[in-house]
């Protein structure tokens, strides 16, 4: 599954499933707005706050299922990646389907919550100059997974920023750690099926 950032499922994000699957994956990603997506800061802001999220989440719940039981996923388990608010929902979704979610990769996003159902494995990236989550919660989300006995392994990218990683947001993206984060996310999937 592939959870995109609040943006919605813009082109980089089709971009991603398209990659991923090159690896050999099947992959799901999320449309949060219904064949719409949001093209600047404040557009997000205006989609998200229309946004049910319960309802969101709930769909993803759903999902999970669908993909566990679908002819086309040959494997009984399933991978989740999420991008900011995406990070957010696939952190969440690995504590309520501890059997299924075996293993989450987050970029730029945390989750303060109960970790103590979940079975997963977790990478995370995360940008060193964050206006919208704090390294805190960075550190304090790795502390709380590793007090559940989860396998935890979390980058920092030295000179980023919140949305490093996709190259539509121009003035942000940086190639060098994205490939590297690129690198890293496809080595922890493949090492831990």
């Amino acid at each position: 599954m592939l959870l995109p950032a609040w943006w919605g499922l813009n082109d980089f994000f089709k971009n991603l499933s398209q990659r991923l699957s090159k690896n050999g994956y099947v992959v799901w990603t999320s449309d949060y707005y219904g064949d719409k997506y949001a093209s600047s800061v404040r557009e997000a802001y205006k989609y998200k706050a229309k946004l049910n999220q319960q309802r969101v989440f709930t769909n993803l719940l759903a999902m999970v299922d669908y993909l566990q039981n679908s002819d086309y996923v040959t494997g009984k388990k399933i991978s989740v990646i999420g991008f900011s608010m995406g990070a957010r929902f696939a952190l969440e979704l690995s504590n309520n389907k501890p059997k299924t979610i075996s293993k989450v990769v987050i970029f730029y996003g945390t989750s303060i919550i109960d970790y103590s159902k979940t079975r997963a494995a977790y990478q995370g990236h995360f940008a060193e100059y964050d206006e919208w989550f704090a390294g805190s919660g960075v550190i304090k989300l790795e502390k709380l997974l590793q007090k559940n006995g989860r396998e935890v392994e979390f980058h920092t990218y030295k000179g980023t920023r919140h949305w490093f990683f996709e190259n539509n947001c121009n003035e942000r993206y940086k190639p060098k750690e994205a490939n590297l984060a690129w690198r890293r996310t496809l080595q922890f999937l493949r090492t831990h099926i």
